[in-house]
């Protein structure tokens, strides 16, 4: 049965090593993984996290945090230096806690959108397949895999769909650089989330299970059975993370147009979401 991991940004933004005390609770709510949510490498000790995750034995993932200033397509060369900086830091992080990904729409920064002419979208395409190719490089030297990730029309004008996604690590070209669909981007632009998760195929790494207001999965009107039937057409095993927000930080709760309280408060969430999930999951046993 495919792992379940919940994220960080559930709990906390930004993560550092006075919330260690998630990975516990991640592991107490029925949780495999723990996806550390990444925004600022030097507040985390990985020796520290390490030893936690091993104490309450739950692997982790990791997941970039794209702001302006970390943008791998972007035409100023010292802000791409920046995002190439930042995401070398997180996989020497991931590499650190034993994490085989990181994940994130790092091709350009989250709410970047534009009118561009196609050959201004071409340029910006290539930008980010050279940082990228870069990127692929030293990910392979830690064992590590990178998942990029479409996001919806609303926050990037660049990769919106597993279609898109594909395209853009087909030219990268590394065998380690896949693709983390989530299920709320999907949601928006994507015409069927099954046949979009059979499209990855053996390229999609992770899948950021969520529901289509964020809240808990399988409380609103997203298409799990679809979904689920796709994991199992395709012979997907890898982790199924709830990525969820506390709208308790309001600079995070800015960020993800979170303007209402979400259905629970973020222990019930990650505990019905681990919940749902693992009965989702869980193959039906005929009677005898």
């Amino acid at each position: 049965m495919n792992p379940v991991g919940a994220s960080t940004w559930i709990w906390t933004s930004p993560f550092s090593d006075a919330d260690v005390g998630l990975v516990r609770r991640a592991k107490e709510f029925g949780f495999d993984v723990l996806e550390l949510a990444v925004e600022d490498p030097a507040l985390i000790s990985p020796g520290v996290v390490r030893a936690a995750g091993e104490e309450a034995g739950i692997a982790f993932s990791v997941c970039g945090a794209f702001g302006p200033e970390r943008d791998l397509s972007h035409d100023d060369p010292a802000v791409r230096a920046n995002a190439v900086a930042y995401v070398e830091q997180c996989i020497e992080l991931a590499a650190a806690l034993g994490a085989p990904h990181v994940v994130g729409p790092m091709y350009a920064a989250v709410g970047r959108t534009r009118m561009a002419e196609p050959h201004e979208r071409e340029r910006q395409r290539g930008l980010a397949v050279e940082s990228l190719k870069a990127l692929a490089e030293r990910a392979a030297e830690h064992g590590v895999r990178l998942g990029v990730e479409p996001l919806n029309r609303f926050e990037t004008d660049l990769v919106n769909t597993a279609e898109q996604a594909l395209e853009l690590v087909d030219r990268v070209g590394a065998g380690h650089v896949g693709v983390l669909l989530d299920t709320f981007h999907m949601n928006i632009d994507e015409k069927s989330l099954g046949d979009a998760i059979r499209l990855a195929g053996d390229r999609l790494l992770q899948i950021h299970a969520c529901e289509n207001d964020r809240g808990t999965p399988g409380t609103g009107h997203l298409p799990w059975p679809d979904v689920f039937a796709a994991i199992a057409d395709s012979g997907f095993d890898g982790p199924l993370v709830i990525e969820s927000f506390t709208p308790a930080i309001e600079e995070i709760a800015k960020a993800v147009s979170l303007w209402r309280p979400l259905d629970a408060p973020s222990d019930e969430l990650a505990r019905n979401g681990a919940r749902f999930l693992r009965e989702s999951l869980t193959p039906t046993i005929a009677a005898a």
